[in-house]
């Protein structure tokens, strides 16, 4: 398993919590909260357009 520094989680209102995280390979991470064993990966630029798209309301319903 890789080296992942995980920030702290993120809940959305009456949704599971996820996990954000790292690597120092460029790679980036997402879990629910408590199961970071069983992760996403791809890259810092994917995840952050991910994100990007979500707190623009594009995709609310994920969170």
């Amino acid at each position: 398993m890789p080296s992942i520094n995980w920030e702290d989680p993120y809940c959305g209102e009456g949704n599971n919590c996820f996990r954000l995280g790292t690597d120092g390979e460029g790679n980036a991470y997402i879990a629910v909260a408590g199961q970071e064993d069983n992760y996403l990966t791809d890259t810092d630029e994917a995840l952050r357009t991910l994100i990007h798209e979500i707190k623009a309301g594009k995709a609310d319903h994920l969170l």
